[in-house]
Formats: C-alpha cells, structure tokens, sequence
C-alpha cells in the first residue's frame, strides 16, 4: 500500500514545491486547500485536494484521515496587515490545530516548516540554528507569529510527543511564486527597471526546490525535535539587484539609500494600504530589519541531512523565466 503524506499550504510557492518533491518520491499526497485558494500551482500533479482550514482541528483531522506523513507548509505570508495580530494569530492558532490533528490522528512524522524569521540575525555574519530570537527581540508581526509557533510546536514534542523535524527555510526564490512573494516581488519590480535604488542590507537565498527536497531530507535524517536551516548563499541586496538586472538586460541600479528618509516614505505607504487594503511595496518593519544582513549558515542541515543547494543565480533565473512566462514582467 502506498504512503499516504498530508501537505498544507500545497497552492503556495513552497507548498507545492514540496507537493512535486513528494509526488516524485512515489507517495500518495493530499493537499489542504481553503475553499478561495487557486489551484494553479498543482493542475497537473496527481494529488488529491482536501478542502479545510488549518486552523480549523475537525477539518485538519478529516484531511490527516489515514495520512503517515504530514508536511505543514502553510503559514500566513504577509509582512503587512491591517491588523497585525490577525498575522500571529494565524500562525499561532493554524500550528496548534495542525499539531493537535497529527496528535489524534497518529500520523507517523511531521516535518514543519518554520522559518528564518525565527531566529536572530548576527552583525554581517551568517548565524546557526542556535541564534535564537525572544519574542520581544523579534522584528514585525510575520517573525513574531513565526517565532510564537515555532515555540509552539516545540513545547508539543517536548510535553506531547508530537513527533516533529522542524524546518527553517531562508529566502525561496524560483519558479511558481505565484503570488508573489515579498522577495518575488523584489525581483520583478527589478526586473522591469522599478527599483532604481535600494538599501544596504543582504539576505540568504536559495532555489525554491531545494527547500523542498530539504523537506524531504527531513523527514527521513531529521532527529525528532531538531531544527535545520535550510538555505543557500549569503548576497547582499545590491548584488542580487545587478544579478536581476544583467539577466534582464537592464542597467543594475547604482544609488544606495539611507534608511532615515525612507521611514517617512514607509509610514505614509502604510496609511495608504490601511485605506485600499493592498499590502504596501516598502514598511515601517521591513526598513527596520534591513538594518541587519540575513545571514545564515545551512552547515548542520549539510552534516545531518546531506542537504545541499545549487548557486543562488540558479534559483534568480528560474525565478525571471517563470515570471516571465507567466505575464508578470509585461
């Protein structure tokens, strides 16, 4: 009989990543959806949809019905809400439903899926699993819901066996990032001349599929309780902005900012998104991290999991061939 393996998220850009590595490997996949999410990133892939909600226990508990595996990819991605809680919130109350199903259920192992975010980036140096944030050390509303579910799920392995790998993915970049991404936006808005500038801040990239096959390396080397960044290489922005640009056949843009200026720029884009309820291209909290370069180390995920990652470039051209394709660079 084939094994069943349960992936939230699966219409997102990591998501289904993780869906096609799991498809590939042979297993049977359901994927949780909400009623509204596009299908787009899995037309085609022999999985079964499951309509829920992960912060929903009754509908996590039919979708984990005979699943051994479960994969919990999905979070609430933003960087801006209206309501700023309403981002904790979802991650928070979508791991404790998620976990509490795994529980009833007996699903056999569970790779979940945090985030860099969670931990404390160093002064220009690339940080380990062991930098870890506090809660009130953390920047924005999606690192904190990150770092508050990740806390979470480990209380859960430690007080109730939840037999969990935990996950730490950098910063994706590749094909199917379809909504896009905070960084995939980046990347389009470069790739069409309308980033004529940026700050000095840097951040680690890595091809979205090799995140996924890192999943993957979870759940058969991963140790119960253990945390593994899964990332690429450490670039700064200006170096990836003139890497969209020469790929793009553009001139790479040449004016470094100072942070100070831009923060009245953040605050009045703010206002306006809390007016039109469109997520703002610069924020208050985004300026506020790029202060520190998101640096970090995949050493223990290379040691432990025989995780590896192909050069970030790679990830930059799949990323522009897909947006490309699909209409966004237009």
């Amino acid at each position: 009989m084939t094994d069943t393996a349960l992936v939230t998220g699966a219409s997102g850009f990591v998501g289904s990543a993780v869906a096609r590595v799991l498809v590939a490997r042979g297993l049977k996949v359901k994927v949780l959806m909400r009623p509204t999410a596009s299908r787009a990133n899995i037309d085609g892939l022999d999985v079964e949809p499951v309509i829920g909600d992960m912060r929903d226990a009754d509908s996590m508990a039919l979708a984990m019905d005979g699943a051994r595996y479960l994969f919990h990819v999905a979070a609430d991605y933003r960087l801006w809400a209206r309501d700023p809680n309403e981002i904790e919130r979802n991650n928070l109350e979508g791991a404790r439903a998620t976990m509490q199903a795994a529980l009833k259920s007996g699903v056999e192992r569970v790779v979940y899926t945090s985030s860099v975010a969670a931990l404390k980036p160093g002064n220009g140096e690339a940080v380990d699993e062991t930098s870890r944030h506090s809660p009130q050390s953390v920047i924005g509303a999606y690192k904190r819901s990150k770092l508050v579910a990740e806390r979470e799920v480990e209380r859960m392995i430690r007080h109730e066996k939840l037999p969990a790998v935990i996950v730490a993915p950098s910063t994706p970049i590749g094909p199917r990032d379809i909504k896009p991404t905070p960084t995939g936006r980046v990347i389009v808005e470069a790739a069409t001349g309308k980033m004529p500038a940026f700050v000095d801040t840097g951040l680690n990239l890595v091809h979205v599929d090799d995140v996924a096959e890192g999943h993957l390396l979870a759940l058969d080397k991963g140790k119960i309780g253990e945390n593994y960044i899964l990332g690429g290489e450490d670039v700064t922005l200006e170096t990836m902005l003139a890497d969209i640009a020469a790929m793009a056949g553009r001139r790479a843009p040449k004016v470094k900012l100072p942070r100070g200026p831009l923060f009245a720029l953040a605050y009045g884009a703010e206002a306006v998104a809390r007016v039109t309820g469109k997520e703002p291209f610069i924020t208050v909290d985004a300026l506020r991290m790029s202060r520190y370069r998101m640096f970090f180390s995949s050493a223990k995920a290379k040691a432990q999991l025989g995780y590896r990652a192909r050069p970030y470039r790679e990830g930059l051209s799949d990323a522009l061939g897909w947006f490309g394709s699909n209409g966004y660079l237009s």
